[in-house]
């Protein structure tokens, strides 16, 4: 990375660093194991999906600040639970449900196996380093504690830092800020085409695109990609590409 024209890298946390799909896999699982008896490994599968593509956007809202983390929860759990066959979930039901799925996504928090020699390599080359999360700030340190990614880097600016999220050009800018770069040199790595790659793009930053092999959480049509690439997003099918496309 010698002559980079970057002097620091913020990296997305969730299907970036984290396998947070694999985490999600399995608090769906357990999930489905006690709400809804007898569902195979099909229907789980089919769950997951539903659950990482939240054709609502639900989520979405919460990270516009128009809704609390809980409503937006509680409303997919009972989503799921409607095209699944699990039971209405009140106030008090949705507390026990939360601690069930709580249970299995935080127990299968683990890092994706690229990610701590890309974390390696960035910082061995004198960049600064920061994440910039949709998520709270709290919750995703202790993600990156468990996944053994602490000690690389620190959550600078989460979704409860504004009370806004990606793709708001503010919080990127805000991280920026924070790390002590300027937006211009430097770059953004998510697994999200939009929220991410373009939402830095936008905001001033190099935005990258970790367009890993397998399923994608929402369907990408060619032409947007085609069209990321020709606005300046660069794509990356593994973090071990990272230092070729900082260097680009």
């Amino acid at each position: 990375m010698t002559g980079a024209s970057v002097d620091g890298v913020l990296f997305d946390i969730d299907d970036t660093l984290v396998d947070t799909r694999a985490a999600f896999a399995a608090a769906i699982g357990q999930v489905l194991r006690t709400y809804v008896p007898g569902a195979d490994e099909a229907t789980v599968g089919r769950a997951l999906a539903a659950w990482r593509a939240d054709a609502g956007g639900h989520y979405r809202a919460y990270t516009r600040g128009e809704t609390t983390y809980r409503a937006q929860r509680m409303t997919r759990a009972n989503e799921l639970h409607a095209a699944f066959g699990g039971p209405v979930l009140d106030d008090a039901a949705y507390d026990v449900w939360d601690e069930v799925f709580e249970s299995g996504f935080v127990g299968a928090w683990a890092a994706h196996p690229d990610a701590h020699d890309a974390l390696r390599r960035v910082l061995d080359a004198g960049l600064l380093v920061g994440s910039l999360t949709n998520a709270a700030t709290d919750y995703q340190t202790s993600k990156l504690v468990r996944a053994g990614l602490d000690a690389h880097l620190e959550v600078l600016v989460g979704v409860d830092t504004l009370g806004i999220g990606k793709p708001d050009p503010r919080v990127f800018v805000e991280a920026c800020r924070r790390l002590g770069t300027e937006p211009a040199r430097t770059a953004y790595v998510g697994d999200e085409l939009d929220v991410d790659a373009l939402g830095a793009l936008r905001a001033g930053l190099i935005g990258i695109w970790v367009d890993r092999p397998g399923s994608r959480r929402v369907d990408v049509p060619p032409q947007d990609v085609a069209a990321a690439r020709a606005a300046g997003v660069r794509v990356i099918a593994s973090l071990s590409e990272l230092p070729t496309a900082l260097g680009a």
